[in-house]
């Protein structure tokens, strides 16, 4: 396989107008999408979407532009969930989904996703190849010829098309009657939908960051920051708050208390319902190294078993469709139910709580402690390069030291953000204090081997 340089765990991601985030580069990237997908006998069609970001609008023209160029047509949806516009792909059989979106990154990223035409991401070996074919002095010889370029179309109703297909993944004999819920939209692409799909299915929504001003996505909002969901829960009385990120693909909630419940708690809350209820495809959830151990044991506990991925939901996905199962994701909220959808979507898994909520009549502050959280700290740190770990002898040795200390009550990962020019050090163990000093040992540690000197 041709080695990546440009694509990363989640798609092309940086800074608007800087490299690799130009108008003239996704142009390239549209038009080497747009031959490397073409089929002999069929007419290329491609969706594009995008979250609120003020440079949509330039990534959302110069893509069109370059798979029109090849003889393609491009159907644009506007600003929509990620998982929105894998499900139009898929609907509409075309060829290929673009989502232009940096998802919790600020407004100043933007980033580019594909989707296959079934609706699951492009495998790493495909975007290689479009990604070799961009550099490749045969990418504009097989432009179309001028009677032969495509054309651009707005799909009109696509929101309302989404909201069908969310509301069908609830329960036909639920409905929300009685239910406060505040809807934090991020300002982002879940910011007219999210409000729409709880309020159509009988909620009172309070809707917050709901008004994007093309530089307000994630800022202070969504499930990045629930600080001001949690507040509105407690103000309004709600049931429940449900945060989403900039492309809605994730998800935070918050139960009647105020308190955030992430993405390992809704996987325990969900998996052993599903295991009890004998949904869960080998009695098996697929999730990464970051999740929670209370994950795991609460799992155990109720007869099932965890499987662990690298970080990312895509590999999450991989190792569904490989095996067969049907309940997966991570702990920052990227939450994927196959037999729903194909990718990760914050108002489905949302949905799939409040079902639970009201058949058995509960809080969500009962049910989200089904999960014992083991202790857990987070270290991000930016770095001025990615040095492979196995080169760095003095962090290799502080990492050694910590496992050692924590034995079986604990564990360590430390990764380099596959999006940004980070390293993230996560630990686990009994007393939270010391395994914070760990873990801010060693990211300092990395901050210092990865300096440009």
């Amino acid at each position: 396989m041709a080695e990546r340089r440009l694509f990363g765990t989640d798609g092309v991601r940086g800074v608007a107008n800087l490299e690799p985030m130009t108008g003239d580069t996704v142009m390239r990237l549209g038009m080497a999408v747009a031959a490397r997908l073409k089929k002999p006998g069929r007419h290329t069609r491609i969706v594009i979407g995008k979250d609120t970001r003020l440079s949509g609008y330039m990534f959302e023209t110069a893509l069109a532009s370059g798979i029109v160029s090849m003889g393609a047509d491009v159907w644009l949806t506007g600003p929509l969930p990620t998982p929105g516009i894998a499900f139009i792909t898929a609907s509409m059989r075309c060829d290929a989904g673009v989502v232009i979106s940096a998802s919790h990154n600020p407004y100043e990223d933007n980033g580019i996703k594909l989707f296959a035409r079934d609706g699951y991401k492009l495998p790493d070996s495909v975007e290689a190849e479009i990604e070799a074919l961009m550099s490749s002095p045969e990418l504009l010889t097989q432009r179309a010829g001028s009677g032969d370029i495509g054309y651009s179309r707005k799909i009109e109703d696509s929101r309302g098309r989404y909201v069908v297909y969310c509301k069908a993944t609830f329960p036909p004999d639920l409905a929300l009657d009685g239910l406060t819920i505040v809807v934090d939209g991020a300002h982002g692409a879940g910011y007219r939908v999210g409000p729409l799909v709880f309020e159509e299915l009988g909620a009172k929504v309070i809707a917050i960051h709901c008004q994007p001003d093309g530089k307000n996505i994630n800022d202070r909002a969504g499930a990045l920051d629930p600080a001001a969901m949690c507040e509105a829960v407690r103000a309004h009385g709600a049931q429940v708050g449900i945060a989403l990120d900039g492309d809605a693909d994730r998800l935070v909630l918050c139960d009647e208390k105020g308190v955030v419940v992430d993405g390992d708690a809704v996987m325990a809350l969900c998996a052993t319902r599903m295991l009890s209820a004998g949904t869960l495809a080998k009695r098996t959830l697929v999730t990464t190294v970051m999740s929670n151990l209370g994950l795991e044991r609460a799992v155990r506990n109720a007869g099932g078993t965890v499987v662990r991925t690298q970080v990312g939901d895509r590999y999450v996905v991989e190792e569904m469709r490989k095996h067969g199962y049907n309940l997966g994701g991570e702990q920052s909220g990227h939450l994927v139910f196959l037999d729903h959808a194909t990718t990760g979507d914050g108002i489905v898994a949302a949905l799939r709580v409040l079902a639970v909520m009201i058949r058995e009549g509960r809080p969500l502050s009962e049910l989200a402690a089904v999960m014992t959280r083991t202790p857990q700290v987070l270290v991000n740190v930016k770095v001025d390069r990615k040095l492979p770990l196995e080169e760095l002898a003095d962090v290799r040795g502080l990492i050694a030291q910590v496992e050692t200390e924590l034995g079986v009550d604990g564990r360590v990962l430390v990764r380099y953000s596959g999006t940004e020019a980070k390293a993230r050090v996560m630990i686990e163990g009994p007393d939270e204090g010391r395994i914070r000093e760990q873990a801010e040992t060693i990211a300092a540690a990395l901050v210092t081997a990865c300096r440009l000197r």
